[in-house]
C-alpha cells in the first residue's frame, strides 16, 4: 500500500433502488419513483452525489434544517422522521419513527454486511481503548488488520480521515466496506459510550467485545457513573457481540462478568483468578516483560514495549480477545513484542537529555494515578508531571485529577489544557484545591509551553518529566480557537534548548 491517505467509501460502491430502500425499512413508496443511491451519509459534509441524506433530530437542531445544503450536495433523497418530513424539499423522503435507530441497521444491509468477512473486536473502558486497538494491529501485523479509534482510523497501516472514537454508523459500515475490499482479516475498534448510547454500533454484533476498566469520565453526557457503567454494559449484549473478553481486575469488570449473556473469557495482570493470567511480571524502564497463562495450559512469553501494568493489561486483552476469536496466541504476543508504541500513550520524548521525558493522553484521575504509579517505581530521581484539565467538560474531576497529581509525584506544575470557551484561571484553580493537600510540591504556571519550560528547567539526571493531558492532540483550543500544539514537540524543543 501507498502511503496516502486510504479512501473512506469502497472503490466499487452498492447502488440500490430507493423503492427498495425504503422496502426494507416498512416504506412504501410510489413504484414512479426512480431514485438509485450509492451512499448514505448523515452530515451534509460527507454527501456525495447519489447519496441518501440522514436528516435526524438533534439536540440543538434538526438535520432537516440543512436539507437545501443536502440537495446541493447531490443528495437524491432523505430518511427523516415527521418532524423532518414536514420541512420544505423537493426529494423524495422516507418517513419512520426514531430514524437514528434505524440508520445503522440500514447502512449494514446497504453495503451487505461487510463486517461479516472480517473478526472484528471492540473494545470498551475509561482507559486503554486507544493502546489496545494498537497493540491490536502490531499483534495482527498493520498489512492485514485495521483500527479504528481515538488517533484515527488506519485500514493495512495507511490512514484514513475519520474524526470520532466511534464513526456514525453510515461512515463506519462505509468504512467496513473498505476494509473488505482490502482484505482485511481482523480489525480492532475503540467503541465509546456515546457511540453506544446513539446507536452507531447497531446493526452488526461484534465477534467478542472487551472490556478494559471503568472510572469517572464522560459525567458532562451521562448523569452518574452508573448510568456511564450501563452504556458500556449494553455492548455486552447479544444485540451487540457474540463473545465477551473481561478484566477482572476491575470491580466494574467483575459486575459485568456476571450481569452478561454472552460467553465470558476473562483475564487479569494482577494475579486474579482468570482465564488468561500475567505471571512472573518484571517491569523495567521501557516496558514490562511477563509471562502469560491462558486456557488449555497455554504459557507464552509477553513483552509489552510500554511500562505500567495497565499496558500489561492492555496487552493481554489483545491476546484474550483475538484468541477467543481464534487468531494464534503466540504470534499475537510476537507481534506486541515488536511494536512501536503509540502515538501520546506513554511516549518517550529523547533529545539526548539525562532525565526521562514522557507524553501522555491521562485526563482522568484514574488515568493520572495509574501513569505515575507505573513510573515511580523506574524514576530513581524525583517524578515531576505538567498537568491541566479541559474546559466545558465534567467540572467534578479537576480537582481529583490534581489531588491524584500531587499523591503521586513529587512536583506538580499545575497549567492549562484545552480551556475551550471557559477561563483558564477559573480551570487552574479548581485543579489546585485538589492538588494543594497533598505530599507532592505544587506551582500554578499558567500557559502550556511555559509550564512545560519550568518543568523541564527543574529536571535533573535520573528524574522523570511528564506532561500529561493531550497525548497525541495536535492543538490547543483557547476561547474557541485551536492553536497548533503539540505536546511532544514542544517538550523536544524545549529539553534541546536547555542543553
Amino acid at each position: 500500500m501507498s502511503s496516502q491517505e486510504m479512501r473512506v467509501r469502497p472503490r466499487e460502491p452498492r447502488t440500490r433502488d430507493l423503492v427498495e430502500i425504503a422496502g426494507h425499512v416498512g416504506v412504501d413508496l410510489a413504484p414512479d419513483v426512480t431514485a438509485r443511491v450509492s451512499g448514505i451519509a448523515l452530515s451534509t459534509a460527507d454527501l456525495r452525489v447519489g447519496d441518501l441524506y440522514a436528516a435526524l433530530p438533534g439536540s440543538r437542531v434538526h438535520g432537516a434544517d440543512f436539507l437545501d445544503r443536502a440537495e446541493a450536495a447531490g443528495a437524491v433523497a432523505v430518511l427523516t422522521d415527521a418532524d423532518g418530513a414536514g420541512r420544505l424539499t423537493t426529494l423524495p423522503t422516507i418517513v419512520v419513527d426514531e430514524p437514528r435507530r434505524r440508520l445503522a441497521e440500514l447502512s449494514a444491509w446497504f453495503h451487505d454486511h461487510p463486517s461479516d468477512t472480517f473478526t472484528t473486536v471492540g473494545v470498551t473502558g475509561t482507559q486503554g481503548k486507544t493502546t489496545t486497538t494498537h497493540l491490536a494491529e502490531a499483534a495482527l501485523g498493520p498489512e492485514h488488520s485495521a483500527v479504528v479509534g481515538t488517533i484515527g482510523t488506519r485500514i493495512r497501516g495507511v490512514p484514513a480521515a475519520s474524526n470520532l472514537t466511534t464513526p456514525e454508523a453510515p461512515a463506519l459500515q462505509a468504512l467496513f466496506a473498505v476494509m473488505r475490499e482490502e482484505s482485511v482479516r481482523a480489525c480492532a475498534m475503540e467503541v465509546s459510550s456515546h457511540a453506544l448510547v446513539q446507536g452507531r454500533v447497531d446493526g452488526f454484533a461484534f465477534d467478542v467485545a472487551t472490556f478494559l476498566n471503568l472510572g469517572r469520565d464522560h459525567l458532562d453526557f451521562h448523569a452518574d457513573v452508573e448510568e456511564y457503567f450501563l452504556a458500556k454494559a449494553s455492548l455486552f449484549t447479544p444485540e451487540h457481540a457474540r463473545h465477551a473478553v473481561i478484566d477482572v481486575d476491575d470491580e466494574h469488570g467483575r459486575r459485568l462478568r456476571r450481569l452478561t449473556p454472552l460467553p465470558v473469557t476473562t483475564f487479569s495482570a494482577e494475579g486474579e483468578p482468570a482465564d488468561w493470567r500475567a505471571v512472573n511480571v518484571r517491569p523495567h524502564r521501557l516496558g514490562t516483560d511477563l509471562q502469560v497463562l491462558g486456557p488449555d495450559g497455554i504459557e507464552l512469553d509477553l513483552s509489552v514495549p510500554l511500562p505500567g501494568v495497565f499496558n500489561v493489561a492492555n496487552a493481554l486483552a489483545v491476546v484474550a480477545s483475538f484468541s477467543v476469536a481464534g487468531h494464534d496466541p503466540l504470534q499475537l504476543a510476537a507481534g506486541i513484542g515488536r511494536s512501536p508504541g503509540v502515538p501520546g500513550r506513554m511516549e518517550r520524548v529523547d533529545a539526548g537529555q539525562d532525565f526521562t521525558a514522557i507524553v501522555d493522553y491521562a485526563h482522568k484521575p484514574d488515568a493520572v494515578t495509574a501513569v505515575l504509579t507505573a513510573l515511580r517505581p523506574v524514576t530513581p530521581g524525583r517524578l515531576v508531571v505538567v498537568i491541566g484539565a479541559g474546559g466545558d467538560r465534567d467540572h467534578g474531576k479537576r480537582p481529583l485529577m490534581g489531588e491524584a497529581a500531587a499523591e503521586h509525584a513529587d512536583l506538580v506544575v499545575v497549567t492549562d489544557d484545552n480551556p475551550r470557551t471557559e477561563d483558564a484561571a477559573a480551570i487552574r484553580r479548581a485543579v489546585l484545591d485538589g492538588a494543594s493537600p497533598g505530599p507532592g510540591a505544587v506551582i500554578e504556571v499558567p500557559g502550556r509551553r511555559a509550564a512545560i519550560d519550568h518543568a523541564v528547567a527543574l529536571a535533573h539526571r535520573g528524574d522523570t518529566v511528564v506532561v500529561a493531558g493531550k497525548g497525541h492532540e495536535r492543538g490547543q483550543e483557547v476561547e474557541g480557537v485551536v492553536h497548533p500544539f503539540d505536546d511532544r514537540e514542544v517538550l523536544r524543543e524545549l529539553i534541546e534548548e536547555h542543553r
